[in-house]
């Protein structure tokens, strides 16, 4: 079967370089299914899951947004933050969902910023469901 280069990034450096069959995630506009010779394109991502399938098993990395780029033969995801699933720490991720949830149970106090306790959470349940394989 054809493959196609994928490469995960981030401001730290490279998370997830390989040969795969295809590429799932979630862009703003729906979801996306990648092939090899897929047409070039550029998508902003959501806080999600990149899955990559990949004889036969399929290996998952938690992005908290970021873009993808498709060209025919690559595809690169330029993300703010990527953990392969095996890697997540899920304690981390169960505490840092409580520190959330308690932000915006605050949210009545003036020092409390919404939108990024709310973020924190979105991207705490990502990685939580990716770690559990509840995706």
């Amino acid at each position: 079967m054809k493959t196609m280069k994928v490469s995960v990034v981030t401001p730290d450096g490279p998370v997830y370089e390989s040969d795969v069959e295809m590429v799932s995630t979630k862009a703003k506009t729906g979801e996306l299914g990648i092939l090899p010779g897929h047409i070039p394109m550029v998508a902003p991502l959501k806080i999600g899951a990149v899955r990559l399938k990949k004889g036969g098993s399929t290996e998952i990395v938690a992005v908290s947004g970021g873009f993808l780029e498709v060209r025919p033969e690559q595809v690169t995801i330029l993300a703010q933050t990527a953990e392969k699933s095996e890697e997540i720490d899920l304690d981390r991720a169960l505490r840092a969902k409580e520190r959330a949830e308690q932000r915006l149970q605050e949210r009545k106090q003036e020092n409390v910023d919404f939108r990024r306790a709310e973020l924190a959470l979105q991207r705490a349940i990502n990685r939580i469901s990716i770690a559990q394989r509840k995706i």
